[in-house]
């Protein structure tokens, strides 16, 4: 018996959830280092607010390529639109990267600078329920246990992270001396060989910070990982190894 025909427009929407995984893939991390480095150095300073946009503007487009593929789901149509709408905000939002760059410490640039920081964690913790909501319509069982093992293990960390964005973001936009003294105050009655490294690490902003940075590099590492796997499942599963 001849095989059938392959279903053109499923087949189209599959070459576009690809497109959209291998922009997700490669733009995560580029967005990462381009949006740190408008902020902070000198790399894209010449190039003005376009190297931030095109960053975050590669994120949304690979959401949207996203949408094309089973767009009757409503569940996984729901997950996908949440991802977009934040994903929006951080265009918006990422001119300021430059604008904070090129006029250090002016204060409005730098509390937009603080809440991109914190949408692009919501960006991360939204992302990973689209990927769980994909592997889900996929024909691989082990696909779907590992995407809601890692899924749920990523959103437990950038939880962590958006809280800890918020504890220095809060003490750089209060009056950070007098919270210092009462943190000190508090600990003080801790004996220094037993207090705990949660501690330490809160009592020394410049480490913490570094720890925060850690943990953000973790989920974005296990959420490239899933989106490689899941691009090798369609390949694999849906294409066909001969093709």
């Amino acid at each position: 018996m001849p095989e059938p025909a392959p279903n053109a427009e499923l087949l189209r929407a599959l070459g576009r959830l690809l497109r959209g995984l291998s922009a997700l893939f490669w733009g995560l991390p580029i967005a990462l280092v381009i949006c740190v480095q408008s902020a902070k150095g000198d790399w894209f300073r010449p190039m003005g607010v376009f190297p931030a946009l095109a960053a975050t503007a590669v994120l949304y487009y690979g959401l949207h390529l996203l949408g094309n593929f089973q767009s009757q789901e409503r569940v996984w149509i729901s997950a996908l639109e949440r991802a977009k709408v934040i994903a929006l905000v951080n265009i918006a939002l990422s001119p300021f990267l430059f604008w904070y760059n090129k006029v250090p410490g002016q204060t409005f640039f730098a509390m937009i600078v603080s809440f991109l920081a914190l949408s692009g964690l919501g960006y991360l913790m939204a992302l990973n329920p689209v990927l769980w909501r994909l592997a889900a319509m996929l024909p691989d069982e082990t696909l779907r246990q590992e995407t809601k093992f890692f899924t749920t293990f990523n959103r437990y960390l950038l939880i962590v992270c958006f809280g800890l964005v918020l504890f220095f973001t809060s003490i750089a936009w209060t009056n950070a001396a007098m919270i210092d003294q009462v943190f000190d105050f508090a600990i003080s009655y801790i004996p220094p060989d037993r207090r705990p490294l949660p501690l330490l690490i809160l009592a020394d902003k410049g480490a913490g910070l570094w720890i925060v940075l850690f943990l953000v590099l973790l989920p974005v590492a296990m959420t490239m990982a899933l989106i490689w796997k899941i691009k090798e499942v369609i390949f694999s599963s849906v294409f066909g190894l001969d093709h």
